[in-house]
């Protein structure tokens, strides 16, 4: 069977464009190899549309969740006493800070998600990968963009009291299914082995984790002196008559 050029998937999965919404149906709904490779043969897997998508829903992510943690942070503090001299009983604070941090992390976010996508995109070229940078950020963004909007309901849930616990298992599951997703649109998008898609996925993480792992392990041998000495003077502190 003939393919499409660069792309390593079959024309008869290319369909005409869907609006994205039903892609993000499609992307949730449908776990599939297939899914993901008739995303990367459509004409609209394009990374700026990956973008928008991504900062979009980070947006509305952040703000609802910059509001919630502001809210505890303030209820908190008034029952503790503390909030009393606040303007506004905090609230105007809470709205700026949504409403300006918000679209700063949101900017970060999506620079992160297009690196994040380029390193896999690298490794998967590595491993035999026929996709492109642009295919994969198109397929990715269609899991991570509704799975955002699911996240923000859930994670507002996971506030309200004796119950919200429940919410956040939920949440963590569903963490677990979008992870499984990724692994299959790696693989459609690439159209190679569960291995190396897998592998894919997985070895940026490993080698960022194994790089902070080293910082954090030099900056203690570094200060082990210093924490030492602050350790020694506190107890000597304390014993002293």
């Amino acid at each position: 069977m003939n393919q499409m050029p660069g792309t390593g998937v079959p024309p008869a999965m290319s369909s005409g464009p869907k609006p994205f919404f039903q892609v993000w149906v499609d992307a949730l709904t449908k776990p599939s190899e297939l899914t993901f490779a008739e995303m990367a043969a459509s004409p609209n897997a394009k990374a700026m549309t990956a973008y928008l998508w991504v900062f979009i829903t980070l947006l509305i992510e952040l703000f609802f969740v910059s509001l919630l943690r502001g809210t505890l942070v303030r209820e908190t503090l008034r029952s503790q006493g503390l909030g009393g001299g606040l303007p506004g009983g905090g609230l105007g604070i809470i709205l700026i800070t949504a409403v300006c941090g918000a679209p700063i992390l949101a900017v970060i976010g999506t620079i992160l998600f297009a690196i994040g996508v380029a390193v896999v995109q690298w490794i998967a070229r590595m491993f035999g990968g026929r996709g492109t940078f642009d295919q994969l950020a198109y397929a990715l963004a269609a899991i991570g963009a509704p799975y955002a909007l699911v996240a923000t309901v859930f994670i507002l849930l996971g506030a309200i009291p004796f119950v919200g616990f429940c919410f956040n298992i939920i949440l963590w599951l569903a963490g677990i299914y979008i992870f499984v997703l990724e692994i299959m649109a790696v693989k459609g998008v690439n159209q190679f082995g569960w291995g190396a898609a897998i592998g894919s996925l997985l070895i940026p993480g490993l080698v960022i984790g194994f790089l902070c792992a080293c910082i954090i392990g030099v900056m203690i041998f570094a200060l082990g002196p210093v924490i030492g000495n602050v350790f020694s003077s506190i107890n000597q502190s304390l014993t002293a008559p």
